[in-house]
């Protein structure tokens, strides 16, 4: 019997956003640019479709992170890698 191994998890990460739900600070540390941002809708034909909205930002203290939500999960929003 073979053994899944889970490779890869999104990490939960606390980000505060302006008016227009763009991030402004992840944790304590503010974001300084936004490189781009990108919506991703997939598995529409199953009964839970996914769809997330991306941010590549830049971080004052240097870091680049991709972080998303999902639209339907309310305010849980996630880091892509590290």
């Amino acid at each position: 019997m073979s053994q899944r191994r889970v490779v890869y998890w999104p990490t939960p990460v606390e980000v505060r956003v302006g008016e227009d739900d763009v991030p402004l600070a992840i944790g304590a540390v503010a974001v300084e640019a936004v490189r781009e941002e990108w919506l991703v809708e997939d598995r529409w034909w199953t009964p839970r479709p996914l769809s997330r909205r991306y941010f590549e930002l830049v971080l004052v203290d240097g870091r680049c992170l991709v972080i998303f939500r999902e639209p339907a999960d309310g305010d849980h929003w996630f880091e892509q890698r590290s």
